[in-house]
């Protein structure tokens, strides 16, 4: 419907002890409500790993590894020296 703003709904406690709830979409993607992001201190392009274990489901915030980046086998050139030299280019 044209001029319908879509509401959004940011996902709450649903209980005292820090549960949360969101909604699995039809892709099998889910919004990780804020104050779990806060707690993992993760944002867009951040990895998330799932680790299964006998007690339930654990998510953890993947590091990452210099290997990772792309960009990482130029650090030698990441001095502030170089940062002013290369400035103007």
């Amino acid at each position: 419907m044209p001029g319908t703003k879509k509401q959004h709904r940011d996902t709450k406690t649903t209980s005292p002890e820090g549960r949360f709830v969101s909604t699995l979409s039809v892709k099998s993607q889910t919004v990780i409500p804020r104050a779990v992001r806060e707690r993992l201190k993760v944002g867009p392009g951040d990895r998330l790993a799932y680790i299964l274990d006998e007690t339930g489901v654990r998510i953890e915030r993947v590091r990452p590894v210099e290997a990772d980046d792309p960009f990482a086998t130029f650090s030698e050139w990441a001095s502030a020296e170089d940062d002013e030299a290369y400035a103007g280019l």
